[in-house]
Protein backbone atom coordinates (compact mmCIF):
# COMPACT_ATOMS: atom_id res chain seq x y z
CA UNK A 1 0.00 0.00 0.00
CA UNK A 2 1.41 3.40 -1.03
CA UNK A 3 2.39 5.82 1.71
CA UNK A 4 0.01 8.76 2.03
CA UNK A 5 1.61 12.12 1.19
CA UNK A 6 1.80 14.69 3.96
CA UNK A 7 -0.61 17.57 3.45
CA UNK A 8 0.21 21.23 4.02
CA UNK A 9 2.93 21.70 1.40
CA UNK A 10 2.60 23.96 -1.63
CA UNK A 11 5.07 24.23 -4.49
CA UNK A 12 5.94 27.82 -5.35
CA UNK A 13 6.62 29.06 -8.93
CA UNK A 14 10.36 29.02 -8.17
CA UNK A 15 10.18 25.30 -7.29
CA UNK A 16 10.62 25.71 -3.52
CA UNK A 17 8.10 24.00 -1.24
CA UNK A 18 6.22 26.22 1.20
CA UNK A 19 4.41 25.15 4.38
CA UNK A 20 0.80 26.31 4.67
CA UNK A 21 -0.94 24.26 7.37
CA UNK A 22 -3.06 24.62 10.50
CA UNK A 23 -1.99 22.73 13.61
CA UNK A 24 -3.99 22.91 16.87
CA UNK A 25 -5.50 26.21 15.83
CA UNK A 26 -2.19 27.79 14.82
CA UNK A 27 -1.46 28.68 11.20
CA UNK A 28 2.02 27.78 9.95
CA UNK A 29 3.25 29.61 6.87
CA UNK A 30 6.93 29.25 6.18
CA UNK A 31 9.30 28.38 3.34
CA UNK A 32 11.12 25.06 3.64
CA UNK A 33 14.02 26.40 1.59
CA UNK A 34 14.20 23.28 -0.59
CA UNK A 35 12.92 22.05 -3.93
CA UNK A 36 13.06 18.42 -2.80
CA UNK A 37 9.66 17.08 -1.69
CA UNK A 38 11.13 14.54 0.75
CA UNK A 39 13.28 17.20 2.44
CA UNK A 40 10.30 19.55 2.63
CA UNK A 41 8.22 16.82 4.32
CA UNK A 42 10.97 16.18 6.88
CA UNK A 43 11.13 19.89 7.64
CA UNK A 44 7.34 20.02 8.09
CA UNK A 45 7.46 16.99 10.44
CA UNK A 46 10.16 18.74 12.45
CA UNK A 47 8.05 21.92 12.70
CA UNK A 48 4.95 19.97 13.79
CA UNK A 49 6.88 18.09 16.49
CA UNK A 50 8.34 21.32 17.72
CA UNK A 51 4.88 22.85 18.05
CA UNK A 52 3.54 19.68 19.71
CA UNK A 53 6.21 19.84 22.42
CA UNK A 54 5.40 23.49 23.03
CA UNK A 55 1.65 22.86 23.28
CA UNK A 56 1.74 19.59 25.26
CA UNK A 57 4.85 19.86 27.39
CA UNK A 58 5.34 23.62 27.52
CA UNK A 59 8.74 23.41 25.84
CA UNK A 60 9.93 26.95 25.19
CA UNK A 61 11.03 28.07 21.74
CA UNK A 62 14.75 28.80 21.72
CA UNK A 63 15.36 32.07 19.91
CA UNK A 64 18.52 32.82 17.95
CA UNK A 65 20.63 35.92 18.39
CA UNK A 66 19.58 37.00 14.91
CA UNK A 67 15.90 36.95 15.94
CA UNK A 68 16.68 38.92 19.09
CA UNK A 69 18.81 41.50 17.28
CA UNK A 70 16.11 42.09 14.65
CA UNK A 71 13.49 42.57 17.36
CA UNK A 72 15.81 44.98 19.16
CA UNK A 73 16.39 47.08 16.03
CA UNK A 74 12.64 47.28 15.41
CA UNK A 75 12.09 48.51 18.97
CA UNK A 76 14.75 51.25 18.74
CA UNK A 77 14.05 52.26 15.13
CA UNK A 78 12.95 55.75 16.24
CA UNK A 79 16.11 56.47 18.22
CA UNK A 80 18.68 58.86 16.78
CA UNK A 81 21.39 56.20 17.20
CA UNK A 82 19.56 53.51 15.22
CA UNK A 83 22.16 53.58 12.43
CA UNK A 84 24.92 52.95 14.97
CA UNK A 85 23.03 50.06 16.55
CA UNK A 86 22.35 48.57 13.11
CA UNK A 87 26.04 48.78 12.24
CA UNK A 88 27.09 46.88 15.35
CA UNK A 89 24.37 44.27 14.91
CA UNK A 90 25.57 43.69 11.34
CA UNK A 91 29.14 43.26 12.61
CA UNK A 92 28.06 40.75 15.27
CA UNK A 93 25.77 38.68 13.06
CA UNK A 94 28.44 36.58 11.23
CA UNK A 95 29.86 35.50 14.59
CA UNK A 96 26.79 34.85 16.76
CA UNK A 97 23.73 35.40 14.53
CA UNK A 98 23.01 31.66 14.18
CA UNK A 99 23.50 30.88 17.87
CA UNK A 100 20.65 30.41 20.37
CA UNK A 101 20.56 33.34 22.78
CA UNK A 102 21.38 30.85 25.55
CA UNK A 103 24.80 30.37 23.90
CA UNK A 104 25.77 34.04 23.67
CA UNK A 105 28.54 34.50 26.21
CA UNK A 106 32.22 35.46 26.52
CA UNK A 107 33.33 32.35 24.63
CA UNK A 108 31.06 32.89 21.65
CA UNK A 109 31.97 36.61 21.50
CA UNK A 110 35.72 35.97 21.63
CA UNK A 111 36.11 35.57 17.86
CA UNK A 112 34.27 38.85 17.24
CA UNK A 113 36.54 40.66 19.70
CA UNK A 114 39.68 39.22 18.08
CA UNK A 115 38.48 40.29 14.63
CA UNK A 116 38.19 43.90 15.82
CA UNK A 117 41.35 44.14 17.93
CA UNK A 118 43.62 42.22 15.52
CA UNK A 119 41.97 42.32 12.08
CA UNK A 120 43.57 40.62 9.09
CA UNK A 121 42.69 43.65 6.98
CA UNK A 122 42.46 47.25 8.15
CA UNK A 123 43.31 48.98 11.39
CA UNK A 124 42.44 47.63 14.84
CA UNK A 125 39.83 49.47 16.86
CA UNK A 126 40.07 50.60 20.47
CA UNK A 127 38.70 48.70 23.43
CA UNK A 128 36.08 51.42 23.75
CA UNK A 129 34.73 50.67 20.27
CA UNK A 130 34.46 46.96 21.07
CA UNK A 131 32.71 47.76 24.36
CA UNK A 132 30.05 49.76 22.54
CA UNK A 133 29.11 46.58 20.66
CA UNK A 134 29.29 44.43 23.81
CA UNK A 135 27.06 46.88 25.67
CA UNK A 136 24.43 46.40 22.99
CA UNK A 137 24.74 42.63 23.41
CA UNK A 138 24.13 43.06 27.14
CA UNK A 139 21.17 45.30 26.41
CA UNK A 140 19.55 42.76 24.08
CA UNK A 141 20.09 39.86 26.49
CA UNK A 142 18.55 41.91 29.31
CA UNK A 143 15.50 42.55 27.15
CA UNK A 144 15.27 38.81 26.45
CA UNK A 145 15.18 38.09 30.18
CA UNK A 146 13.26 41.04 31.56
CA UNK A 147 10.86 42.25 28.88
CA UNK A 148 10.25 39.98 25.92
CA UNK A 149 7.79 37.10 26.43
CA UNK A 150 6.55 34.19 24.33
CA UNK A 151 2.88 33.23 23.82
CA UNK A 152 2.85 31.51 27.22
CA UNK A 153 4.16 34.68 28.94
CA UNK A 154 7.55 33.10 29.57
CA UNK A 155 10.76 35.15 29.15
CA UNK A 156 12.91 34.47 26.13
CA UNK A 157 15.88 33.92 28.45
CA UNK A 158 15.97 32.79 32.08
CA UNK A 159 19.42 34.03 33.09
CA UNK A 160 21.57 36.77 31.54
CA UNK A 161 25.21 35.66 31.38
CA UNK A 162 27.95 37.94 32.68
CA UNK A 163 29.48 39.57 29.59
CA UNK A 164 32.99 40.87 30.27
CA UNK A 165 33.87 44.34 28.98
CA UNK A 166 37.39 45.29 27.94
CA UNK A 167 39.60 47.66 29.92
CA UNK A 168 39.26 51.00 28.17
CA UNK A 169 42.01 52.75 30.12
CA UNK A 170 44.70 50.88 28.22
CA UNK A 171 43.65 52.16 24.78
CA UNK A 172 41.55 55.28 25.29
CA UNK A 173 42.99 58.61 24.23
CA UNK A 174 42.98 61.02 27.15
CA UNK A 175 41.69 64.59 26.76
CA UNK A 176 44.38 67.04 25.71
CA UNK A 177 43.61 70.68 26.55
CA UNK A 178 45.66 73.08 24.43
CA UNK A 179 48.05 75.61 25.89
CA UNK A 180 47.75 79.13 24.44
CA UNK A 181 51.00 78.65 22.49
CA UNK A 182 49.85 75.33 21.05
CA UNK A 183 46.54 76.90 20.04
CA UNK A 184 48.34 79.74 18.27
CA UNK A 185 50.58 77.37 16.30
CA UNK A 186 47.76 74.95 15.42
CA UNK A 187 45.23 77.58 14.36
CA UNK A 188 47.81 79.24 12.09
CA UNK A 189 48.04 75.98 10.12
CA UNK A 190 44.28 75.54 9.65
CA UNK A 191 42.50 76.62 6.46
CA UNK A 192 40.42 79.78 6.91
CA UNK A 193 37.03 78.08 7.34
CA UNK A 194 38.32 75.59 9.94
CA UNK A 195 40.23 78.30 11.77
CA UNK A 196 37.03 80.31 12.15
CA UNK A 197 35.05 77.30 13.37
CA UNK A 198 37.84 76.21 15.74
CA UNK A 199 38.08 79.71 17.24
CA UNK A 200 34.34 79.69 17.87
CA UNK A 201 34.45 76.17 19.33
CA UNK A 202 37.32 76.83 21.74
CA UNK A 203 35.49 79.92 23.03
CA UNK A 204 32.04 78.36 23.46
CA UNK A 205 32.65 74.69 24.29
CA UNK A 206 30.25 73.55 21.56
CA UNK A 207 30.45 70.06 20.15
CA UNK A 208 31.56 69.52 16.58
CA UNK A 209 28.11 69.10 15.02
CA UNK A 210 26.70 71.99 17.06
CA UNK A 211 29.21 74.20 15.26
CA UNK A 212 28.81 72.62 11.83
CA UNK A 213 25.00 72.89 11.89
CA UNK A 214 24.68 76.22 13.75
CA UNK A 215 21.80 78.26 12.28
CA UNK A 216 20.88 81.92 12.38
CA UNK A 217 17.31 81.03 13.33
CA UNK A 218 18.63 79.83 16.69
CA UNK A 219 20.11 83.23 17.56
CA UNK A 220 18.25 85.17 20.27
CA UNK A 221 18.96 88.85 20.78
CA UNK A 222 19.56 90.10 24.33
CA UNK A 223 19.20 93.89 23.84
CA UNK A 224 19.65 94.62 27.56
CA UNK A 225 23.23 93.30 27.25
CA UNK A 226 23.82 94.49 23.67
CA UNK A 227 24.58 90.94 22.58
CA UNK A 228 22.91 87.68 21.57
CA UNK A 229 22.99 83.99 22.44
CA UNK A 230 22.16 80.83 20.52
CA UNK A 231 19.63 78.25 21.71
CA UNK A 232 20.24 75.01 19.81
CA UNK A 233 17.17 72.72 19.61
CA UNK A 234 17.57 69.37 21.34
CA UNK A 235 16.93 67.46 18.09
CA UNK A 236 18.74 69.78 15.70
CA UNK A 237 20.24 66.93 13.63
CA UNK A 238 23.95 66.20 13.69
CA UNK A 239 25.59 63.55 11.55
CA UNK A 240 22.15 62.00 11.08
CA UNK A 241 18.80 63.71 10.63
CA UNK A 242 17.49 62.55 14.02
CA UNK A 243 20.63 63.30 16.03
CA UNK A 244 20.80 66.21 18.42
CA UNK A 245 22.27 67.63 21.60
CA UNK A 246 24.00 64.84 23.54
CA UNK A 247 22.09 65.25 26.81
CA UNK A 248 18.73 65.62 25.08
CA UNK A 249 18.13 69.20 26.25
CA UNK A 250 18.26 72.50 24.42
CA UNK A 251 21.81 73.85 24.31
CA UNK A 252 22.45 77.44 25.37
CA UNK A 253 25.51 78.93 23.65
CA UNK A 254 26.86 82.04 25.38
CA UNK A 255 29.15 84.30 23.35
CA UNK A 256 32.25 85.80 24.93
CA UNK A 257 34.00 88.65 23.13
CA UNK A 258 35.96 86.38 20.78
CA UNK A 259 32.96 84.19 19.88
CA UNK A 260 30.87 87.31 19.34
CA UNK A 261 33.44 88.75 16.92
CA UNK A 262 33.45 85.47 15.00
CA UNK A 263 29.66 85.58 14.68
CA UNK A 264 29.70 89.17 13.44
CA UNK A 265 32.21 88.27 10.70
CA UNK A 266 29.97 85.43 9.55
CA UNK A 267 26.84 87.54 9.11
CA UNK A 268 25.56 87.73 5.57
CA UNK A 269 27.50 84.74 4.26
CA UNK A 270 24.51 82.38 4.25
CA UNK A 271 20.79 82.89 4.97
CA UNK A 272 20.54 79.76 7.12
CA UNK A 273 23.90 78.47 8.36
CA UNK A 274 26.45 80.40 10.41
CA UNK A 275 29.46 78.48 9.08
CA UNK A 276 28.82 77.74 5.38
CA UNK A 277 31.42 76.09 3.18
CA UNK A 278 31.66 74.01 0.04
CA UNK A 279 30.05 74.02 -3.38
CA UNK A 280 27.08 76.36 -3.90
CA UNK A 281 23.63 74.80 -3.72
CA UNK A 282 20.86 75.27 -6.26
CA UNK A 283 20.25 78.86 -5.10
CA UNK A 284 23.89 79.86 -5.28
CA UNK A 285 24.46 79.61 -1.53
CA UNK A 286 27.24 77.64 0.12
CA UNK A 287 26.47 74.49 2.12
CA UNK A 288 27.69 73.44 5.55
CA UNK A 289 30.81 71.60 6.65
CA UNK A 290 29.72 68.06 7.51
CA UNK A 291 32.57 67.54 9.95
CA UNK A 292 35.60 69.47 11.20
CA UNK A 293 37.74 66.38 11.75
CA UNK A 294 38.66 65.96 8.10
CA UNK A 295 41.90 65.53 6.18
CA UNK A 296 42.60 69.29 6.37
CA UNK A 297 42.50 69.13 10.19
CA UNK A 298 44.75 66.05 10.31
CA UNK A 299 47.33 67.56 7.96
CA UNK A 300 47.29 70.84 9.90
CA UNK A 301 48.05 69.15 13.22
CA UNK A 302 51.05 67.36 11.67
CA UNK A 303 52.39 70.67 10.34
CA UNK A 304 51.74 72.31 13.71
CA UNK A 305 53.70 69.60 15.56
CA UNK A 306 56.59 70.12 13.14
CA UNK A 307 56.49 73.90 13.71
CA UNK A 308 56.51 73.28 17.47
CA UNK A 309 59.64 71.12 17.18
CA UNK A 310 61.38 73.71 15.00
CA UNK A 311 60.60 76.48 17.47
CA UNK A 312 61.34 74.69 20.75
CA UNK A 313 63.94 72.16 19.50
CA UNK A 314 62.07 69.23 21.03
CA UNK A 315 59.29 66.95 19.77
CA UNK A 316 55.72 68.08 20.33
CA UNK A 317 53.68 66.15 22.87
CA UNK A 318 51.92 63.15 21.36
CA UNK A 319 48.59 64.64 22.48
CA UNK A 320 49.32 67.75 20.40
CA UNK A 321 50.42 65.67 17.41
CA UNK A 322 47.08 63.79 17.54
CA UNK A 323 44.92 66.68 18.78
CA UNK A 324 41.19 66.03 18.26
CA UNK A 325 38.36 68.42 17.49
CA UNK A 326 36.75 67.51 20.84
CA UNK A 327 39.93 68.65 22.64
CA UNK A 328 38.89 72.23 21.84
CA UNK A 329 35.88 71.70 24.13
CA UNK A 330 38.19 70.26 26.81
CA UNK A 331 40.44 73.30 26.43
CA UNK A 332 37.51 75.66 27.02
CA UNK A 333 36.44 73.68 30.11
CA UNK A 334 39.95 73.56 31.61
CA UNK A 335 40.44 77.28 31.05
CA UNK A 336 37.16 78.07 32.77
CA UNK A 337 38.27 76.01 35.74
CA UNK A 338 41.69 77.69 35.83
CA UNK A 339 39.96 81.08 35.78
CA UNK A 340 37.98 80.18 38.90
CA UNK A 341 34.58 79.85 37.21
CA UNK A 342 32.16 77.94 39.45
CA UNK A 343 31.19 74.37 38.60
CA UNK A 344 27.56 75.38 38.05
CA UNK A 345 28.53 78.05 35.54
CA UNK A 346 30.99 75.69 33.84
CA UNK A 347 28.23 73.14 33.34
CA UNK A 348 25.94 75.77 31.85
CA UNK A 349 28.65 77.06 29.49
CA UNK A 350 29.66 73.55 28.40
CA UNK A 351 26.09 72.39 27.86
CA UNK A 352 26.19 69.73 30.57
CA UNK A 353 23.11 68.66 32.51
CA UNK A 354 22.78 70.70 35.69
CA UNK A 355 19.07 70.53 36.47
CA UNK A 356 18.25 74.00 35.14
CA UNK A 357 16.04 74.88 32.18
CA UNK A 358 18.37 76.57 29.71
CA UNK A 359 15.64 78.57 27.95
CA UNK A 360 14.62 80.25 31.23
CA UNK A 361 17.79 82.16 32.07
CA UNK A 362 17.29 85.72 33.31
CA UNK A 363 19.24 88.68 31.95
CA UNK A 364 21.27 88.82 35.16
CA UNK A 365 22.18 85.13 34.85
CA UNK A 366 23.17 85.57 31.21
CA UNK A 367 25.32 88.55 32.15
CA UNK A 368 27.07 86.38 34.75
CA UNK A 369 27.69 83.60 32.23
CA UNK A 370 29.04 86.03 29.63
CA UNK A 371 31.41 87.48 32.22
CA UNK A 372 32.59 83.98 33.10
CA UNK A 373 33.13 83.07 29.44
CA UNK A 374 35.10 86.28 28.90
CA UNK A 375 37.64 85.16 31.47
CA UNK A 376 39.04 82.82 28.84
CA UNK A 377 38.54 84.97 25.75
CA UNK A 378 42.13 86.30 25.71
CA UNK A 379 44.82 84.50 23.74
CA UNK A 380 47.93 85.99 25.28
CA UNK A 381 49.48 86.70 28.68
CA UNK A 382 46.32 88.43 29.90
CA UNK A 383 44.60 85.05 30.13
CA UNK A 384 44.65 83.07 33.37
CA UNK A 385 47.73 80.91 33.75
CA UNK A 386 47.02 77.34 32.75
CA UNK A 387 49.75 74.89 33.68
CA UNK A 388 49.14 71.50 32.13
CA UNK A 389 51.14 68.65 33.58
CA UNK A 390 52.57 66.59 30.72
CA UNK A 391 54.99 63.70 30.98
CA UNK A 392 58.26 64.02 29.12
CA UNK A 393 58.16 62.22 25.79
CA UNK A 394 60.46 59.21 25.59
Amino acid sequence: MAQKAITGLQKMPNGIWKIDKKYRGERIQESTGTCDRAEAEQYLIHMLEKLRQQKVYGVRTVRTWREASIKFLLEVKDQASIHISATYMAQLDPFIGHLPITHVDDNSLASYIRSKLAPEIGKPVTNRTVNIALQRVIRVLNLCARKWRDDERRPWLDVVPMISLLDEKTTCRKPYPLSWEEQSILFAELPAHLQTMAMFKVNTGCREQEVCKLQWDWEIAVPELATSVFLIPANFGGRSARAGVKNGDERLVVLNDVAKSVIEKQRGKHPLFVFPFGKPDGEGNETTVHRMNDSAWKKARIRAAKKWQEKYLRPAHDGFLRIRIHDLKHSFGRRLRAAGVTEEDRKALLGHKNGSITSHYSTAELDQLIAAANKVSATDSRAPALTILKRRQV
